[in-house]
């Protein structure tokens, strides 16, 4: 078994001066990343109203960002590693910035789309960069191991608060302030950065080929698994999309094994701890971001939850996430990542199956609080042992590009898990209600409370047979870390003194 070591970075990180100011900067900016990933999902009906967006249409409003984000991850930390890391964190945040308030500012579907596309694409670059400035920022020890665990919490809880937030926004303002808050955020954020340290620069180039054939692989299995759904999986125009890419994944993997400066270092993949950290994450990725969407769906279409109290109501994971997350930024620096991960995924297994068990009678205080603590619980208890072992043992040169291969895992592992898990509800409520979804809008267009009670019958059985399936997702990380996640406690655990150990 091999130890977990931090990455090799530079030799003079700040020891001290301006490191609070530097966490919360990069605290701020990858909170914005993430929460964006879910803000929209409680405002997409007012949205869809306002713009009179399509079914179809309005699930590429959430995945479009998802797909862009996870698909140029790579790209934007090997960016970070050639051109400077603090240069191209800003680039990053000014792109998500403005392409934020085009999104505010939409006056159609295809400007909104493309104004997600590119946020996407601001993200991918600030997010990888973000996690190596703590490696070049913060010395080895209990200061870099402290603001991991805040950057995992932001990860974990972002998601969280941008439905708390959404809620918030699309109640008391508008939707398009779920755009218009990152704004001020971000230009803090620009305005923050000259308190993180600059990191040395990497030779090489950008590999475009890869980053083409890898996006374009993987949007086109999306876009299978969501069009098989709707049209079924022997439609032709099914077929074509899974064979696009199957060709594009394997040309992209032929490229990276043969270019000289690659998007995606294979030998980063021939370490078994820090694969297994980045399947890990892309099961609990593929999860977490089905069980916000399956359950925001619920409690507002099913319980009848306005936005707000929709958002509220994740008060109690935002908790779990944040207490997990903190008592594992001590934990991890005397335990292995496996006895901490493990029990994690068993709590987050446990609390999904739960909510794979609600009726459309169920109570918030009895069902749902308790069932989505336990979950949060799980998931903030295996962030941390996972993301340290993505970057462990890395070389400085490689360092944002491991750090963007975590990101994409848990990002590209959301998109499919909710493609995948999407057209299991949909199958499933329609099975039990010809068109379920559109039953229940029927229903409440013509006040029909019988139809209203059948469509939410049948779609409680959809959302939760996908809450199953996330479930399903949570046993298959345990497995993935069982066989692959052997290393032991971090060798500096017992260093006092940060100075000693950078």
């Amino acid at each position: 078994m091999s130890a977990i070591t931090t990455p090799h970075t530079d030799p003079t990180p700040q020891r001290g001066r301006h490191l609070g100011m530097a966490l919360l900067v990069i605290a701020s900016a990858q909170l914005m990343v993430v929460l964006d990933g879910t803000i929209t999902n409680i405002a997409l009906p007012d949205l869809k109203a306002d713009l009179g967006i399509s079914a179809s249409g309005l699930a590429w409003v959430v995945n479009s960002y998802v797909l862009a984000f996870g698909g140029l991850l790579l790209l934007g930390g090997r960016a970070g590693d050639l051109f400077g890391r603090r240069r191209m964190f800003r680039v990053g945040i000014a792109v998500f910035t403005l392409a934020s308030l085009l999104g505010g500012f939409a006056g159609s579907s295809e400007i909104l789309i493309s104004a997600r596309v590119l946020q996407g694409v601001g993200a991918a670059i600030a997010a990888p960069t973000a996690l190596s400035l703590i490696a070049t920022t913060f010395p080895e020890g209990p200061p870099r191991n402290k603001a991991m665990g805040v950057y995992a919490g932001m990860s974990g809880i972002g998601a969280t608060i941008g439905l708390l937030l959404g809620g918030v926004l699309t109640e008391y303002l508008d939707w398009r302030w779920v755009f218009f808050v990152n704004v001020p955020i971000g230009v803090g954020v620009l305005f923050g950065t000259k308190v993180l340290a600059n990191g040395g620069r990497a030779k090489g180039r950008l590999d475009l080929p890869g980053a083409v054939t890898g996006t374009a692989g993987l949007v086109s299995l999306v876009y299978a698994i969501t069009r098989g759904g709707d049209h079924g999986w022997t439609d032709n125009g099914t077929l074509a999309f899974f064979g696009a890419a199957i060709v594009l994944l394997i040309v992209f993997v032929g490229l990276q094994a043969r270019v000289s400066a690659p998007m995606l270092p294979l030998r980063l993949l021939k370490d078994r701890n820090r694969a297994g950290s980045y399947a890990t994450m892309l099961f609990i990725g593929a999860g977490m971001f089905s069980m916000f969407y399956f359950l925001s769906l619920y409690m507002q279409q099913v319980l009848d939850y306005t936005p707000l109290k929709t958002g509220l109501a994740y008060i109690p994971f935002s908790i779990g996430m944040a207490a997990a997350t903190g008592a594992g930024s001590k934990l991890v620096a005397r335990f292995a990542p496996r006895t901490l991960t493990a029990p994690g995924l068993v709590l987050a297994g446990a609390g999904m199956l739960w909510l794979s068990r609600l009726t459309p009678d169920s109570s918030y205080l009895t069902d749902l609080m308790p069932a989505m603590f336990i979950t949060a619980v799980g998931l903030g208890t295996g962030f941390l042992p996972m993301t340290l072992g993505a970057v462990s043992g890395v070389a400085h040169q490689d360092t944002g590009i491991a750090s963007a291969l975590l990101n994409t895992a848990q990002q590209i592992g959301g998109a499919l898990g909710l493609a995948i898990l999407s057209t299991v509800s949909t199958t499933t409520a329609d099975d039990r209600l010809a068109n379920a979804d559109g039953a229940f809008y029927q229903g409440l267009a013509t006040n029909d409370s019988a139809l209203l009670s059948r469509a939410a019958n049948a779609l409680t059985d959809g959302y939760t047979a996908a809450l199953a399936g996330g479930a399903i997702l949570m046993i298959a990380a345990l497995v993935v870390v069982g066989i692959a996640v052997n290393a032991r406690r971090p060798q500096h655990a017992d260093a006092a003194d940060p100075a000693t150990t950078a």
